[in-house]
């Protein structure tokens, strides 16, 4: 026979049990999520982009001051080009005193401040691709799982439509015709308030629409799922015996419960959403040139990848560790959240 505990144990038992019970699920994932080394350090690492992206210039600071934007994080302006050097090697020091610690690209712009400024489209693409995605595909799969059956298949039907297309000639086309109506200049109205939105962000503006009409589709299934799931329980029963209305049913009982899994989820397709913009870029429909992204310059300098391959793999390593480090992150997020997966 095992031995019995002692009463100190047993008083500590129940300390824990009592620890933990008083712990709110959110902080149980997130003191799951710090075991997790890789997901740290993935977050860390993610954390660091997003102020270099902040702060490579001064772009936040001359907000509040209207003062000039300049570099403050990037050596130089991204599209300062110096015509007496070009496709030059790591390291390069000019005769005129500047330095190029990654070397120039075949027009004399600084391959490191180009880099660095490419961080701000590919994490804006990012971040507001998911947050469409999110809004969009949370309220679609909510009012479809909630409502009736006949609702419900109309509106999957729906969706099912959509998937039928394929999306990524479909955002081909849609980037082309909005390439096509910024050159013609528009009449006026909302369209030329478009243009002239796109035209100041460098491109992203157009690039956001074409991304966010589509990738709610598959957070619209999962967050119909969790719906069809959790409405059906007990808590939500008890809510509408109390005489609970069906907005408070779905904002207090069901959205909490389902927003977990699709944050998750969503984490787990940024990857995607930064890959097809560096796609887009790379094929010409992307940012409008002299915007950096990490697409155009991998498209710009690939045909010197034999005798220049530092222009081509500066930018692929930056595409290829961000997409780890959020892919790592979403790892860590779902085994963080999903209790089955922790042994509980």
């Amino acid at each position: 026979m095992a031995a019995e505990a002692t009463p100190q144990e047993v008083a500590q038992l129940r300390l824990e049990e009592a620890v933990r019970r008083g712990r709110s699920p959110l902080a149980d994932a997130f003191r799951q999520l710090l075991k997790n080394r890789v997901a740290v350090i993935s977050g860390i690492f993610l954390i660091l982009l997003i102020l270099v992206a902040i702060f490579t210039d001064t772009t936040v600071i001359a907000f509040f001051t209207g003062g000039e934007v300049r570099p403050l994080l990037a050596p130089y302006h991204f599209a300062e080009v110096n015509f007496r050097y070009h496709d030059t090697g790591l390291f390069t020091r000019t005769v005129d005193g500047k330095f190029y610690l990654l070397g120039v690209d075949y027009l004399g712009r600084d391959i490191l401040s180009r880099t660095l400024y490419g961080t701000r489209v590919s994490l804006s693409v990012a971040f507001v691709a998911a947050f469409v995605s999110l809004v969009v595909g949370i309220t679609y799969g909510l009012i479809s799982g909630y409502s009736s059956t006949r609702v419900d298949n109309l509106m999957m039907r729906f969706v099912d439509f959509l998937y039928g297309f394929p999306l990524i000639i479909f955002i081909i086309l849609m980037q082309v015709y909005f390439k096509a109506l910024s050159r013609r200049g528009g009449g006026g109205g909302i369209a030329n308030l478009f243009i002239n939105i796109d035209k100041a962000m460098g491109g992203m503006f157009f690039l956001f629409i074409a991304l966010g009409l589509v990738n709610w589709l598959g957070m619209a299934r999962i967050a119909r799922g969790q719906t069809l799931s959790y409405k059906e329980k007990e808590f939500v029963e008890a809510a509408r015996a109390v005489g609970a209305t069906n907005r408070r049913i779905i904002f207090r009982h069901l959205l909490p419960n389902i927003l977990g899994p699709c944050i998750v989820a969503e984490t787990l397709a940024i990857p995607g959403y930064i890959f097809l913009e560096a796609f887009l870029s790379f094929i010409g429909l992307g940012v409008n040139p002299p915007t950096p992204s990490w697409g155009l310059m991998i498209s710009e300098t690939y045909q010197a990848l034999r005798t220049y391959p530092h222009e081509v793999f500066v930018p692929a390593l930056a595409l290829t560790l961000t997409t780890l480090a959020f892919n790592f992150l979403g790892d860590g997020l779902r085994d963080a959240f999903d209790p089955r997966l922790r042994g509980e």
